[in-house]
């Protein structure tokens, strides 16, 4: 064989086996790229599981939540309404503040002074009408 037979030969040998390396290699890309997609799909099997178990969680809470709202507090013993109005009333009579007692003599004097002129002054137009009408009467009757 000639000198260039040969080489061509080798040639397409050492094309062959680059060929079949790359193939090889190829193979060896596509498993670690199947690896690396089964790893990312299961880390994305595991992020949205842990998705999924925190919206249950959440869930879970909002429940419960509504559940205590719902439910109707429970009675406690009541006092009677009566006690409860007397406790309250005792309160705020602590509250007020008492007038002493000459201001309270004071006030009471001039209550009483004024119904008494009122009295008095409705006593007064009671007895000027019963005359006129006595004197009217009287009168007629003549």
């Amino acid at each position: 064989m000639s000198n260039k037979k040969k080489k061509k030969l080798t040639n397409s040998k050492n094309n062959n086996i680059q060929s079949k390396t790359n193939d090889v290699s190829n193979v060896d890309l596509i498993a670690s790229a199947t690896e690396t997609t089964d790893e990312k799909t299961t880390q994305n099997q595991l992020k949205n599981a842990e998705k999924a178990d925190k919206k249950l969680k959440t869930q879970a809470k909002k429940d419960a939540q509504s559940k205590q709202k719902n439910k109707k507090p429970k009675k406690e013993k009541s006092t009677p309404k009566l006690v409860k109005k007397v406790k309250e009333t005792t309160s705020e009579l602590k509250k007020v503040t008492w007038p002493s007692f000459k201001v309270v003599v004071k006030k009471t004097g001039v209550v009483l002074t004024v119904v008494l002129v009122f009295g008095l002054v409705l006593f007064g137009i009671d007895r000027l009408l019963a005359w006129l009408f006595e004197m009217l009467t009287s009168s007629i009757a003549v």
